[in-house]
């Protein structure tokens, strides 16, 4: 690489962005939406080294177009059921219960919410409150409350900021 696109290269960098976008448009030739440094550093680098030591050949250009004329492209994701009728069974739910020993099946935990006094019975698969089985306390909060919070915060089993 000659040595005056290697101080280019190595000053770029120190550039802020806005240079780096005016520097991508003048070795390009089109603007960019990208405000990404880093992305804007490699094309500019990638695109100085092509125009000192020389671009792909026609051949290689030509070889790629072929090669991607033949490329048979997904345009959408692979279907949940086999394509021959056969289909594939979906993965078993599993509920992983905390490791918490508070939290062991059978458990009653008890909280005073706006003077009503609320009970979930830890089970086994879930944590029953009202009727309803919920998959985890956070969800149980979500539906006593009507927003989101920690169902351990919202239980006193954590202080705020811990990862319990």
């Amino acid at each position: 690489m000659p040595p005056h696109v290697a101080s280019e290269i190595a000053a770029l960098p120190r550039l802020r962005v806005s240079e780096l976008r005016a520097r991508f448009a003048a070795v390009c030739g089109e603007p960019t939406p990208s405000h990404n440094k880093v992305w804007l550093i490699k094309r500019i680098a990638w695109r100085l080294q092509a125009v000192a030591e020389g671009d792909l050949t026609e051949r290689a250009r030509q070889r790629a177009a072929e090669l991607s004329a033949d490329a048979d492209l997904r345009l959408s994701a692979p279907r949940a059921e086999g394509t021959q009728g056969n289909t594939v069974p979906a993965p078993a739910l599993t509920l992983r219960m905390p490791t918490d020993e508070r939290l062991r099946p059978g458990t009653i935990l008890t909280r005073r919410y706006k003077g009503r006094t609320l009970q979930v019975e830890v089970r086994e698969h879930g944590f029953a409150f009202d009727g309803q089985v919920y998959r985890s306390l956070s969800a149980v909060a979500k539906a006593v409350t009507g927003s989101h919070c920690s169902g351990h915060f919202f239980f006193g089993l954590a202080k705020k900021g811990t990862d319990q």
